[in-house]
C-alpha cells in the first residue's frame, strides 16, 4: 500500500535558511546518443505549434512512430550550467543530483520567491547533503541545440550520465569534494530521465527519487492540451530559443498543469510563469521511449507524487488500487527497497506548493535511511 501523507508539518522540520556555500558552474562535456530521426520541420508559427500538439495527442495515433524515419548517432561538445551547494561546515559525504522537469530550469530546486522558503536545496543542506542542480542539456543556461533531432531524451540522459561520472571521479571543475554516495532526484520529465539513467547504467546511482511521476502515459495528453503551448521565442525573455522550442502561453495554463486547487501562493505561480522555460519538440517525441521498459536497477527507489497530479495521475493518484504511483513498483522488480508516497492535496509542481514540507521531509527521510 502506498503511503498517503497529510500536509501537517513534521516535528522538528527546519524552516530557517541553511548556512550554505554555493557556486555557479559552467561544465564542458561530451555527450553522444543514438537519437531518433524525425521527418518534421520546426514549427514557424503558433498555429503550427497547436497543430503539432493536436497531432501528438490524437487518440489512436502514435506520432513518434509516424514521424520516425530511423536512428542516428548524435555527438557534440556541450556546456552544462549548474549550481553546486554544500553546508557551511563542509561538503556532505552524499551528493544529490537534481534534475528539473519541463517548464523549469535548475531554480526549481532552489526557488527564490518568499526568501527561498520553497528551497529544496536549503532543506537538503540542513540534513548535511551537498547538492548539484543543473539545467538539462538544451534548456536554460546550458547549451541549446536542434530542438527536433538533437535535444531528445536520449542525448539528455547521456549528458546526465557523463555529469554523474565526472562527479564520482571528482572531475568537475570547481568541485573538489569526494562523495561516497550519489543519489538522483528528479521532477516530472527529470524523473523520466532519472529512470532512463539507471535503466541505461544500473550501477551509476546509490538511490533514486522520482517526484511527480508514474508509469501511466494515458494522462499526458491532458497535460499537453492544458499547457496551451506556443513558440518559446514569442516571449522576449526566451528569444534565444530557435523555432521548435515550445512553452506554456499563460499563467492559467501553468496553474492547470502544475498547481493543485487551494495549495499555492499566487505570487509563486506568477514567479514560476515569469521564469518558466520551454521544452523541445524532440523531448515530446522521445519521452515515452525513455521510461516505457522495465528497469533493471537494484538500488532503493522512491516515487512521490501529488494527489492531484495531472500529467501522471489525471488529477487523482488514488483513483485505483493499488495507486497509480504504487504501480511503478512493477517496473523495479530488482530494487532493494521501493516506496510510493502520495502527498495529499498537492499537484504536479510539488516544490512550489504549500505542501512542500511534507514532500521534502519524505524525500530526505528516504535518502537518510536508504542511501546516506
Amino acid at each position: 500500500m502506498a503511503g498517503y501523507i497529510t500536509t501537517a508539518l513534521l516535528a522538528g522540520f527546519v524552516t530557517t535558511t541553511a548556512a550554505r556555500q554555493c557556486q555557479n558552474l559552467t561544465i564542458p562535456i561530451v555527450a553522444s546518443a543514438r537519437n531518433g530521426v524525425f521527418d518534421l520541420a520546426a514549427p514557424k508559427t503558433n498555429i503550427d505549434v497547436v497543430n503539432f500538439v493536436l497531432d501528438a495527442t490524437q487518440p489512436g495515433h502514435n506520432i513518434t512512430a509516424e514521424l520516425l524515419t530511423g536512428y542516428a548517432t548524435v555527438s557534440g561538445n556541450y556546456s552544462i550550467a549548474a549550481t553546486y551547494c554544500q553546508p557551511d561546515d563542509g561538503p556532505g559525504t552524499t551528493l544529490q543530483v537534481l534534475t528539473h522537469g519541463v517548464g523549469f530550469d535548475r531554480s526549481y530546486w532552489d526557488f527564490p520567491t518568499n526568501n527561498y522558503n520553497y528551497s529544496y536545496v536549503n532543506q537538503a543542506l540542513n540534513r548535511g547533503y551537498s547538492t548539484f542542480a543543473y539545467d538539462r542539456l538544451g534548456i536554460g543556461e546550458s547549451s541549446h541545440g536542434d530542438p527536433i533531432n538533437e535535444i531528445q531524451s536520449y542525448l539528455e540522459i547521456a549528458a546526465l550520465r557523463t555529469l554523474t561520472t565526472m562527479l564520482r571521479e571528482s572531475a568537475v571543475p570547481g568541485i573538489t569534494a569526494n562523495f561516497s554516495k550519489i543519489a538522483h532526484v528528479g521532477h516530472s520529465y527529470g524523473s523520466v530521465e532519472t529512470y532512463g539513467l539507471v535503466a541505461l547504467d544500473p550501477t551509476i546511482s546509490d538511490g533514486i527519487v522520482l517526484t511527480g511521476f508514474s508509469k501511466d502515459p494515458n494522462f499526458i495528453p491532458e497535460f499537453s492540451l492544458g499547457a496551451n503551448e506556443i513558440l518559446a521565442n514569442t516571449f522576449a525573455r526566451l528569444s534565444n530559443y530557435v523555432d521548435g522550442y515550445i512553452v506554456t502561453a499563460t499563467v492559467s495554463a501553468l496553474q492547470a498543469d502544475f498547481f493543485s486547487p487551494r495549495d499555492f501562493d499566487p505570487a509563486v505561480l506568477e514567479a514560476a510563469f515569469q521564469t518558466g522555460q520551454p521544452n523541445s519538440i524532440g523531448e515530446v517525441l522521445t519521452m515515452n521511449g525513455a521510461y516505457d521498459a522495465p528497469n533493471p536497477y537494484q538500488g532503493p527507489v522512491m516515487v512521490i507524487t501529488g494527489e492531484r497530479d495531472v500529467p501522471f495521475c489525471g488529477g487523482n493518484c488514488s483513483a485505483t488500487e493499488p495507486s497509480i504511483p504504487e504501480m511503478v513498483q512493477h517496473s523495479f522488480q530488482n530494487a532493494t527497497y521501493f516506496d510510493a508516497v502520495i502527498v495529499t492535496g498537492s499537484g504536479h509542481g510539488l516544490n512550489l506548493e504549500y505542501t512542500w514540507p511534507t514532500t521534502y521531509s519524505n524525500i530526505l527521510d528516504f535518502i537518510d535511511k536508504h542511501v546516506k
